[in-house]
C-alpha cells in the first residue's frame, strides 16, 4: 500500500484486514467546581456593583435636586443606566449557566456508521450480488 514504508519507518504494525475504526470524540465538559466558582464570584461582583450603585443614585440625586444643575441631571441619568446594565448582566449571566449545564441540543443518542473498505468496482460487485438475490 501506499503508506507501507512510513509504517515502517515509524515502526507502526497495522492490521490491513480490519478496517481502521475512529473513537468518538468526547465534547469538553466543563469542571462544575469551576463553573460554580465563577459564577458564585461573577454573581457576588455584581450584586456589589448594583448596590453600590444604588447608593450613587441616592446621593447624586440629592446634591441634583439641591443644586438643580443640569450636568448633575445627566450623572444622574448615566449612573442610573449603569446600574440598569449591571442588573441585565445578571440576567445575562443566568442565562448563560442554564445553556451551559442544560444543552438543548443533544444530538442523536446513537449513530450507526457502516465503513466498506475495498474499490468502486468492489462495491458495485456487491451491490448487484443483493439486488439479484433479492
Amino acid at each position: 500500500m501506499k503508506f507501507d514504508e512510513i509504517d515502517d519507518a515509524l515502526e507502526i504494525v497495522t492490521d490491513k484486514s480490519k478496517p481502521i475504526e475512529i473513537e468518538n470524540i468526547k465534547s469538553v465538559k466543563y469542571e462544575k467546581d469551576d463553573l460554580d466558582r465563577d459564577y458564585e464570584y461573577t454573581r457576588g461582583n455584581l450584586y456589589s456593583l448594583i448596590e453600590k450603585g444604588q447608593e450613587a443614585i441616592d446621593g447624586i440625586m440629592e446634591i441634583s435636586q439641591e443644586s438643580g444643575s443640569a450636568r448633575a441631571y445627566e450623572v444622574t441619568g448615566q449612573i442610573i443606566k449603569s446600574v440598569a446594565d449591571a442588573t441585565d448582566k445578571l440576567l445575562d449571566l443566568q442565562k448563560k449557566i442554564k445553556d451551559i449545564k442544560e444543552p438543548k441540543d443533544k444530538g442523536p443518542s446513537t449513530v450507526n456508521n457502516a465503513l466498506f473498505v475495498g474499490s468502486t468496482a468492489e462495491l458495485q460487485k456487491l451491490l448487484k450480488k443483493g439486488k439479484l438475490d433479492d
